[in-house]
């Protein structure tokens, strides 16, 4: 076929269409609704979460506690498997999902807000007031720990907002960041757990971490803590954070003995908590996989633990397409790459944006011809934007130094939303880490597109 603009650009439209295809079918796996429906069932008193089953007429009651972007549709999900033999409960999410039996009580995310601080108050009081003949399902899900805000001992909501806004400026791991945050509150890193015994505690996570340490995922409120109060000290003065003096003082103490630890494994708190993985980021590469191979496509997962900079893995990304181009490998095009994981943006300008929006367009600075990405964040919320992330492609910046200089001051959102590369999803009920979907068509589309 002879090179022709319509053709090309035809070509260019359809592997935008697919990598967003991908992306979306990713996210809606994710989705508790679905993951529920296969993980959680109810037969007559005998209640099966995964491989593990429980008798309910153990128990005079059965509630949902907990938190996150997905909490409450977690919570939705429940009851309708329960129906009437949940008795209720409370959960704290910023994407309120319509409940019958669980009351759902609104928070922040990803800065801790005073709405957070009251609506963790009233699941304490809940928690406190819990005994042994309780079934508690405690749902976390990604979001967790800046939904679940409880600062400890007398440190003010202020306190946690200046850390977490230093934090997550910095470039810090998701793992330092919870080990400075749970350090910091009255019910992660395992509190909660020690807060509810001796009831009966069921965990389903919902991760949004590389790795999947329960630990990690919404800080691990019901499960033991590795990290102490010295490792957030450590945490605070590997990245230079400015944080108030307040937080400082608690953590020195903490570290002097002067606070009790957070409690670890072996401790009498976790005696009667068992935890279930529910869903993962390798849930939604592995649906985003199988539509990418029913549209006639190889598939191929790259990893589901990609981290560091963001602009700086896109790279890598855009290396990868060209290689397929160029060698067939990894895989021979028409193709499509994945990867999941969580990058990280540290911030040096003042500009709107997110780790896949800088994502995208770094990758949009380098992908060849007969390629394009698609990278969001399956929340449905980069950042503190608006739009989930971006789908781009060789053909996506027209001034590059302008992009340049939009990574140079952390301004992704309005160069990609200038192009119509915006992908804006809302709040997508789920949160399972970052999704990308690498589509790299055969080498004649190749040829036509850069002849």
């Amino acid at each position: 076929m002879t090179s022709g603009t319509s053709d090309d650009a035809d070509a260019a439209r359809d592997r935008r269409a697919l990598a967003r295809e991908c992306a979306t079918a990713g996210i809606d796996a994710a989705h508790p609704e679905s993951v529920i429906r296969d993980a959680v069932s109810l037969a007559g008193e005998t209640l099966r979460i995964g491989d593990a089953t429980f008798d309910l007429t153990d128990y005079e009651s059965v509630v949902v506690l907990g938190g996150g972007n997905a909490a409450s549709q977690v919570a939705a999900a429940l009851e309708g498997v329960l129906g009437e033999r949940l008795d209720g409960g409370i959960v704290v999410t910023d994407d309120p999902a319509e409940t019958e039996r669980v009351a759902v009580v609104r928070g922040d995310h990803p800065t801790p807000s005073e709405r957070g601080v009251d609506a963790t108050r009233r699941l304490l009081d809940e928690a406190d007031g819990l005994d042994d003949s309780t079934l508690v399902l405690a749902a976390i899900t990604g979001g967790a720990s800046a939904l679940l805000a409880a600062p400890a001992g007398d440190l003010t909501l202020a306190d946690l907002r200046a850390t977490t806004d230093a934090l997550l400026a910095s470039g810090a791991t998701i793992d330092e960041l919870n080990a400075v945050r749970k350090h910091l509150s009255e019910l992660k890193g395992g509190r909660l757990a020690a807060r509810l015994a001796p009831a009966r505690v069921v965990t389903l996570l919902f991760s949004d971490v590389v790795g999947n340490d329960p630990s990690v995922i919404g800080s691990g409120p019901t499960v033991p803590d590795p990290t102490t109060y010295a490792d957030a000290l450590d945490v605070i003065e590997a990245y230079a954070l400015d944080v108030p003096d307040a937080v400082r003082t608690h953590l020195e103490r903490g570290a002097a003995g002067e606070h009790a630890e957070t409690p670890t494994a072996g401790a009498a708190a976790f005696d009667s908590v068992s935890t279930h993985l529910l869903a993962d980021n390798r849930t939604a590469v592995d649906a985003a996989a199988a539509v990418a191979e029913d549209a006639g496509y190889d598939a191929l997962v790259l990893s589901t633990s990609v981290r560091g900079e963001a602009r700086e893995a896109a790279k890598t990304h855009a290396a990868v397409a060209e290689e397929a181009i160029a060698s067939g490998a990894p895989l021979s095009p028409p193709c499509v790459v994945l990867s999941g994981g969580e990058c990280t943006v540290t911030v040096r300008g003042d500009g709107e944006g997110g780790p896949n929006l800088e994502f995208a367009l770094s990758a949009a600075l380098e992908l060849p011809p007969g390629s394009a990405l698609c990278a969001v964040d399956t929340d449905g919320i980069d950042g503190a934007t608006h739009a989930a992330g971006a789908v781009v492609d060789s053909g996506t910046v027209t001034d590059r130094r302008e992009a340049r200089r939009a990574l140079r001051v952390n301004d992704a959102l309005p160069a990609l939303d200038a192009r119509g590369a915006l992908v804006e999803t809302g709040a997508t009920g789920t949160n399972v880490n970052d999704l990308r979907v690498l589509v790299v068509d055969d080498s004649q589309s190749t040829k036509r597109n850069s002849g």
